[in-house]
C-alpha cells in the first residue's frame, strides 16, 4: 500500500495559530505532541494498525475540519488520536422554540448521516464571526421562519467529547407563530405539542437527537417546561396518543405545518 503524503505543515501550524485552546496540554491528561521526533516515534507506533498515517489536518472543507494529532498518553504511551473540529470557531446553536401557552415546536428533519428522519428543534453550525445567540436567531428564522423573541441561555454542551472539538449553545425562546417548513434543507413538518406529550417523545425514544434532549433537560431543570406528570393516563395510553396525532398530520401535512401559528 503506497504511502499517504501528509498534508503540508502549515495548515496544522495555521489552525494552532487560530485555535490555541484548542492545543492546550493539560496536567494529567493526554498530551499533543509537536517535537518532530516525538510526532514521528508517535507515527511509529501506529504503524502496526494503519501504515504512514498522516499526522496534522488530514482532511478539510468549510464546514469540519478532520485533525490527526499525535499523543502522549497518561500512562507514558505514544499513539496518534484523530477529532473534528467545525471549521468555523463560532460556536454552533440550539434553539428551543415555546408557542404563547407554552408548547413545544418541533421539525421533523431528514438526516444524511443517519439516513432517518428526527424530531428536533431548530440547531445548526456557527457562521464565522457569528456569537451564539446570532446563530440561534438565524437558525430559527431559516428553519422555520420565526423571530426569535428574548433568547435564554441554557449554557453549552460537548455534544460527543470523545470525538468532537468543539461546544455548542443552547437556547430556549418564545415565538408568536411560524412560517412554512425550509424544506430544501430536508424539514418536512413543524409540528406544536405540549411538554407531557414531548416528555413521553423523549421516553418512547421517538425523539433521539441529542442536541434536542440536552435543551429539553436544560429547559425542564430552569423550570421552563411544565411537569410531565400531569398527563393523565399510563405511558401506553399517551404513546398511543402520539401515534394517533402523528398519523393525522401525515394524513393533512399542511395543517401540521400550520398548526396553532
Amino acid at each position: 500500500m503506497p504511502e499517504e503524503t501528509p498534508p503540508p505543515l502549515h495548515d496544522y501550524e495555521g489552525l494552532r495559530a487560530a485555535r490555541p485552546e484548542l492545543f492546550d496540554n493539560a496536567p494529567g491528561g493526554i498530551d499533543i505532541l509537536l517535537d518532530p521526533a516525538d510526532v514521528e516515534e508517535a507515527r511509529r507506533t501506529a504503524d502496526a494498525q494503519d501504515p504512514a498515517p498522516p499526522v496534522g489536518v488530514v482532511y478539510a472543507d468549510r464546514f469540519v475540519t478532520l485533525v490527526r494529532d499525535a499523543v502522549r498518553f497518561p500512562g507514558g504511551a505514544l499513539g496518534l488520536y484523530v477529532r473534528m473540529l467545525a471549521t468555523s470557531a463560532s460556536p454552533g446553536a440550539v434553539v428551543l422554540p415555546l408557542t404563547g401557552t407554552g408548547d413545544v415546536v418541533l421539525v421533523e428533519h431528514y438526516r444524511h448521516a443517519t439516513r432517518s428522519w428526527h424530531w428536533e428543534v431548530p440547531r445548526g453550525m456557527g457562521s464565522p464571526g457569528a456569537t451564539g445567540a446570532e446563530n440561534a436567531v438565524r437558525e430559527l428564522a431559516e428553519e422555520i421562519g420565526a423571530k426569535a423573541g428574548e433568547l435564554i441561555s441554557l449554557g453549552r454542551l460537548h455534544p460527543d467529547s470523545g470525538l468532537l472539538g468543539d461546544h455548542v449553545e443552547l437556547f430556549a425562546t418564545r415565538i408568536d407563530g411560524f412560517g412554512s417548513p425550509e424544506t430544501s434543507e430536508g424539514i418536512r413538518r413543524i409540528v406544536t405539542r405540549p411538554w407531557p406529550e414531548v416528555a413521553e417523545m423523549v421516553a418512547a425514544g421517538t425523539i433521539t437527537c441529542a442536541f434536542t434532549i440536552a435543551v429539553l433537560t436544560r429547559a425542564l431543570l430552569k423550570g421552563l417546561l411544565g411537569n410531565p406528570e400531569s398527563g393523565k393516563g399510563n405511558t401506553a395510553d399517551r404513546a398511543d396518543k402520539l401515534d394517533k396525532a402523528d398519523a393525522k398530520d401525515r394524513a393533512d401535512p399542511a395543517d401540521a405545518a400550520d398548526e396553532k401559528h
